[in-house]
């Protein structure tokens, strides 16, 4: 099976956004869909507020919107948007 490889920001609703409950609500959500974690970091925006970067193994027959839906849908996540799209191998 092809992979490709995702990178997605998550923008969290506040400052005060539990970001450790978002990430553990990322893993589930990308495994339930068979996608595979890479690295889960933080980048510092402004103002105290911290967006959620996610790159992921994803499999390249499956719509990379599925991942960017289901990743918007967590509780505190303001948006969710694609920032990279690689081919990977796999």
């Amino acid at each position: 099976m092809a992979m490709t490889a995702l990178k997605i920001q998550l923008m969290p609703e506040s400052p005060q956004t539990d970001l450790e409950k978002i990430k553990k609500e990322i893993k589930k959500r990308i495994e339930e869909q068979t996608g595979k974690i890479s690295k889960i970091e933080e980048q510092e925006i402004a103002f105290g507020l911290k967006a959620i970067v996610v790159t992921i193994a994803w499999p390249e027959e499956k719509d990379t919107d599925t991942a960017e839906t289901a990743l918007s849908e967590i509780e505190g996540v303001s948006s969710a948007q694609i920032t990279d799209y690689r081919g990977a191998f796999g």
